[in-house]
């Protein structure tokens, strides 16, 4: 009985904590200093505000390099391409690409790194996979940082990214980019950058 008591206890306890750690993250987020003054873009309703309050202070000066770059690049006129980030090991990839049908476009998920992606032009289609029905399709690739699933897409969470939108996949985030919409034009401009996950 008091091994009991001192397990709830302890499951309280976590949870408390969870709970006060969920508050200091949305209000962190709210205040905005994690932008550097990128203010032309906000995050998506789907991140996870808890991972990222996270990730970002165990990597902060990799994420201030990157919002100070988006801050003083103008995104619309760069060429296409990767380009290296000053002073960093960051790449950044300038993508015109299109959404496609969904059975052309590849599930991913990645162990080393978080998927920044930002949306310049356009609106972009992406899929969540739910965990339970997904299973592994494509065994983890360490060179590629990559793992693919086959997904059911009835239990797929869909949505779209607009104009001035970013999303953050970390790896518990099984998705699919480059979605097709219901919009008229598919054309996308999109800005990913692949960040370090820090465990």
């Amino acid at each position: 009985m008091k091994r009991l008591f001192t397990v709830v206890l302890l499951m309280l306890a976590f949870t408390v904590s969870m709970t006060a750690q969920t508050k200091e993250a949305r209000q962190w987020m709210k205040q905005g200093e994690w932008r550097c003054g990128f203010t032309t873009a906000k995050a998506h309703k789907t991140l996870d505000v808890d991972q990222f309050y996270v990730q970002y202070h165990k990597n902060e000066a990799q994420w201030q390099t990157l919002f100070n770059w988006l801050k003083s690049t103008d995104l619309l006129a760069i060429p296409a391409g990767r380009h290296p980030i000053p002073n960093s090991t960051l790449v950044a990839s300038v993508e015109d690409s299109e959404n496609g049908p969904l059975d052309k476009r590849d599930t991913e998920s990645h162990r080393k790194k978080i998927d920044f992606q930002l949306v310049v032009k356009g609106t972009e289609g992406f899929a969540l996979l739910d965990h339970e029905s997904s299973t592994i399709k494509k065994e983890y690739d360490e060179r590629k940082d990559v793992m693919r699933y086959n997904y059911v897409p009835e239990k797929t969470n869909f949505f779209n990214v607009k104009q001035g939108q970013f999303v953050i996949f970390f790896p518990t985030d099984w998705h699919i980019a480059k979605v097709l919409t219901k919009k008229k034009d598919q054309n996308i401009r999109v800005i990913v950058v692949k960040m370090d996950y820090m465990e």
